[in-house]
């Protein structure tokens, strides 16, 4: 009589953290953050919602580690390290290579609906915008910070320039084009946000 090899358990546990990770997207995108449920997850990925509780507290924690997900996975899609901004030498070209890739994030549909539902509940309920902010925007935003001290380390950055608050020139304004749909984002816009940023607008 022949054995039957054991279900390999790992390989189960990656399946159904991806479906959970899939549907928890989807719902958010579909109905709404408020109206997404554990329960609603779990019907959606084919798990018991025990299954949901035993690796995350709260939907809020499946949908931000979801995000993250997706963000590594459209960076290896671009051909880039997950989390990374390149640093080549040449600042400018660095941050439109990675401002461009945000832009391709963002206009990904899987990402994009998902991740308005989420900006928008973010701004009426304060722990989780907070919670948004602090697990998953702030570490992207420390990546621009240590590039451009690095910049600065090379000479190519003013000594006296807060990299925290320098960053905020090309990554807030593209952030509010996107959320209030004033105009489209594209590489040219994104590049040209760049050169304003690093050469001011005042004649060179």
């Amino acid at each position: 009589m022949v054995k039957k090899p054991a279900p390999d358990a790992a390989r189960r546990s990656e399946k159904s953290r991806r479906a959970i990770y899939a549907a928890a997207l989807a719902l958010v995108g579909e109905i709404g953050y408020p109206k997404t449920t554990v329960e609603g997850i779990a019907a959606r990925a084919g798990v018991g919602k025990q299954t949901i509780y035993r690796w995350w507290s709260s939907k809020a924690d499946v949908l931000l580690e979801a995000f993250l997900d997706l963000s590594t996975q459209a960076a290896q899609e671009a051909g880039q390290a997950p989390y990374t901004i390149p640093d080549t030498g040449d600042l400018a070209a660095d941050l439109k290579a990675v401002l461009r890739i945000t832009v391709d994030q963002l206009l990904d549909p899987r990402f994009e609906v998902p991740a308005r539902s989420l900006a928008a509940e973010g701004v009426v309920n304060e722990p989780l915008g907070r919670e948004f902010v602090g697990k998953l925007l702030e570490p992207q935003l420390q990546l621009y910070v240590d590039r451009l001290r690095a910049a600065q380390d090379a000479g190519a950055v003013r000594a006296d320039v807060d990299p925290r608050i320098a960053l905020e020139l090309f990554v807030s304004p593209l952030a509010q084009r996107w959320l209030q749909h004033t105009a489209p984002i594209t590489y040219a816009y994104t590049d040209t946000l760049v050169d304003y940023a690093l050469y001011g607008l005042i004649p060179r």
